[in-house]
């Protein structure tokens, strides 16, 4: 027999098309006459029936949405949030619909297969290069030079007054300054791609009618979501609770801007979870 890879898809979908024909009739001269010519086509190529059925049930098979669990981190580890903020706007920009667990130790995402699958493979790339981006600003020592705002709340008089002061930056806090910008940034870089992208196709949808078959997956998607999830309120992604720094932000934001959309060997992570990186 020859292998099943070394037959073009083209013969396979032929053969695949009349056993299709052969078992959707209720005619019986025309079901034999249908497998009779699969079987010919089948014996000149060396293909298996199985092979061939196989091949035309899975083209024919409808994509529909899925819920697929992506693992952040271990709980307690520091900068969860901002890695979920990352894979929320990479996701944010492939037709990805996401909830999120409250101790942000993993994501569950909607979709259809094919674009969570991006969202992984980019979520991988990225995250490596947001984490080894802020080790990199923090070695540097850069943030030491920065201040930030903080309110301190004391007694005077009997009464609690609240005042605000500049103190030094504390390496968690340019940290997630710094990643907090860098996955803006990300998010904002892949809008602009899918809206350059879809200005670009606009017209070949329209004249294709792909408009339609887009709307429905966004219906589809939509009601999936709203009938699976069992989510409650938004998420507000992360927030800096030690302080605002103008300095990491900025780093941050320069990080983004330079990091590539894209996969690389090197980059590799499975899941995307660095369960020794990102600590201070």
């Amino acid at each position: 027999m020859t292998s099943p890879n070394a037959v073009p898809d083209r013969m396979l979908t032929r053969i695949g098309g009349l056993l299709r024909q052969a078992e959707s009739t209720d005619n019986e001269h025309e079901a034999e006459a249908f497998l009779a010519a699969a079987q010919r086509l089948a014996t000149r190529s060396s293909i298996d029936l199985a092979v061939a059925r196989a091949h035309i049930a899975g083209r024919e098979r409808r994509p529909t949405p899925m819920q697929r669990m992506i693992p952040i981190g271990e709980s307690g580890k520091k900068g969860l949030r901002t890695y979920v903020q990352l894979f929320v706007a990479i996701a944010a920009a492939n037709d990805v619909r996401c909830d999120v667990a409250r101790t942000s130790t993993q994501v569950y995402a909607y979709g259809f297969d094919s674009d969570i699958d991006t969202c992984e493979a980019l979520y991988a790339s990225l995250l490596v290069q947001m984490v080894r981006a802020s080790d990199q600003y923090i070695k540097s020592g850069q943030y030491r030079s920065a201040t930030v705002e903080k309110i301190v709340t004391e007694k005077r008089w009997g009464r609690k007054v609240q005042r605000r002061v500049q103190a030094p930056v504390a390496a968690v806090t340019a940290r997630l300054n710094f990643q907090m910008a860098f996955a803006a940034r990300i998010g904002r870089r892949l809008a602009e791609v899918r809206a350059e992208v879809e200005a670009e196709v606009v017209p070949e949808i329209v004249a294709t009618g792909t408009a339609l078959a887009l709307r429905n997956k966004e219906i589809e998607l939509t009601d999936f979501y709203t009938k699976t999830s069992d989510a409650r309120g938004t998420w507000r992604g992360p927030q800096a609770s030690a302080g605002h720094s103008a300095a990491a932000r900025h780093a941050g934001d320069r990080a983004g801007r330079a990091a590539r959309l894209g996969t690389s060997p090197e980059l590799g992570a499975a899941r995307g979870q660095l369960p020794g990186s990102g600590s201070t």
